[in-house]
């Protein structure tokens, strides 16, 4: 039990962050937003579009982390 928990603690800042872009990224439903502004289909467009853009945000966010994480991780790439 100790291992996993020092396995799974963050490392750095870094990696605190980019563990929390992944969670965003793969847990949060915008389901609600979407219902909410989502009205006619210029506002689906716009919302769609909207999303795309944070989801490029978030993902280049990330992509930036991935050289600073530990090489053992698994999303570990070299710069």
């Amino acid at each position: 039990m100790r291992n996993m928990r020092n396995e799974n603690k963050a490392a750095s800042v870094v990696h605190a962050e980019y563990e929390i872009l992944k969670h965003i990224i793969g847990n949060v439903d915008l389901t609600d937003v979407v219902e909410r502004m989502a009205i006619d289909e210029h506002s689906v467009r716009r919302v769609e579009q909207g999303g795309g853009n944070v989801l490029v945000l978030l993902e280049n966010m990330m992509e930036r982390r991935r050289h600073r994480l530990k090489p053992t991780h698994v999303d570990y790439k070299d710069k």
